[in-house]
This record gives structure tokens, sequence and C-alpha cells, in this order.
């Protein structure tokens, strides 16, 4: 018998329930980090009266500027109002990455090499791309 338009496969259904709780998650992780911000329960580590003036500047002055860390280094950083909504941001990017993890066991177990493969791949393409090591234009 074939598959309806609404059949999902164990495959489809395991992404995106983890797909599903890890965008409300990362969400509810940016919403508290930006009002604990807004509403100075963490403290800010650039002050909002000075944004103005340094969101005007190119980004290497800026963060000469401020002496902000870059690549992973803001995550010494999440004690800081303007740093902890970072960390939602990359939970959120980082759900594609749980979500592929998770389909590699159902697709070994039917021995489904392709798909397994692909899955592997972009795992480790966006592990390659969140790591920092290619960079571009420095």
């Amino acid at each position: 018998m074939g598959m309806s338009k609404l059949d999902t496969t164990q495959e489809q259904q395991r992404y995106a329930t983890l797909l599903y709780w890890g965008s409300r998650s990362g969400l509810a992780i940016s919403t508290a980090a930006f009002l604990a911000y807004a509403f100075g329960l963490l403290p800010a580590y650039i002050p909002l009266d000075q944004l103005p003036h340094l969101w005007q500047m190119p980004s290497h002055e800026y963060l000469a500027a401020t002496n902000t860390p870059t690549g992973w280094h803001w995550m010494s950083m999440l004690q800081q109002g303007d740093f902890a909504s970072l960390f939602g941001i990359a939970w959120l990017s980082s759900c594609s990455l749980l979500c592929l993890m998770a389909v590699i066991p159902i697709y070994s177990a039917r021995r489904d090499w392709i798909y397994a493969g692909i899955c592997i791949s972009e795992i480790g393409i966006l592990v390659l791309a969140a790591s920092g090591i290619l960079t571009a234009g420095h």
C-alpha cells in the first residue's frame, strides 16, 4: 500500500519532533536571556547608551573598541546579558545537527547507507563550519 501525503516515516517523525522541541526551547532560551538583559537581571557588557555610536563602526573597529571576543570565545561571556542571548541563537542553529544525529540509527538499522552517509556528511560540514577553521576575508 502506498503512503499518502499525511503518512510520515519513522525518521521524518523523529526529525520533526526533535526540530519542534529544539526550536521551541531555543526560542524560550533567547526570550529568557533577552528579558534578563532588558530588565537588568544580567549586566550588559556594553552599556546601552554606547550602542548607537558603536553600531556605526565597521565590525573590526567595533570589536577593537569594545574588546569583544570573537569566534567561540563569546561562550565565556554568558554571564553578560548581551552575550546570553547568543546562546539561544547558537542552540537554534544546532537543532538540525541534533536531528541529523538522531536519524542515523534509523537509516543504519535499515542498512540505508546512502542516507546515513548523507547525514554524516552534513554533520561533518556543519561542525567544520562552526569550528571556525574555515575563514574568509582574513
